[in-house]
């Protein structure tokens, strides 16, 4: 199988959106409240909003397999202000919305995605890679375990995200599995944003 990964463009957005729903409607088949407007969770709208301003800025990417969309992942500096401190932001890139197709579940392509992070952390000379994961998803827990990821703690259970279990791996910990995925050449860094993002208590 073969996985590449690309940057995202405006016209990814319906597909973006497309998977953001899949996996919701997966989600909540099983239970889960994960990404529920109901749990404070962003709608699909301001979810929209929000991966096209990513989209514009370079920050999102498209993994594919065999030339068919697989996933996305969005990574930059920038996170809720209330749960990661401005030290642990300033020497680190933070995961956003890493949704992989149902089709491709199992197959390794979020892996691959987490480890595009770590390529671009390293390229930006930060050495960690960091991201927020619902509270109350315990098996999307384990998955980033299994991912090589450590929680790192659960910020204050009064902090209105619902995304308080927080998780961390150091970029040097992908190269003991092997080369880790290169920036695409021709392809300028982007600029990292300087403001936090703020995500709001719902909606």
């Amino acid at each position: 199988m073969t996985v590449q990964i690309r940057p995202a463009d405006l016209d990814d957005l319906d597909l973006i959106r497309r998977l953001r729903l899949q996996r919701s409607s997966w989600l909540a088949a099983r239970g889960s409240d994960q990404w529920s407007t109901e749990a404070s969770g962003l709608s699909i709208d301001y979810f929209a909003r929000a991966v096209a301003r990513s989209v514009a800025a370079w920050e999102t990417w498209i993994a594919e397999v065999n030339g068919e969309p697989a996933g996305t992942i969005t990574v930059n500096d920038r996170a809720d202000r209330q749960l990661w401190t401005g030290t642990e932001l300033a020497d680190a890139l933070v995961v956003h919305y890493l949704i992989v197709d149902l089709r491709f579940a199992g197959s390794g392509v979020g892996r691959r995605l987490l480890a595009h992070a770590a390529a671009l952390a390293r390229a930006h000379d930060r050495s960690w890679v960091r991201l927020d994961a619902w509270t109350t998803n315990t098996d999307l827990h384990a998955y980033y375990r299994r991912a090589g990821f450590r929680l790192a703690r659960v910020a204050d259970p009064n902090d209105p995200s619902p995304s308080c279990a927080l998780f961390e791996r150091h970029v040097d910990d992908w190269l003991l599995e092997g080369p880790t995925l290169g920036i695409p050449t021709g392809l300028p860094l982007t600029r990292l944003a300087r403001d936090p993002i703020v995500l709001p208590v719902s909606g």
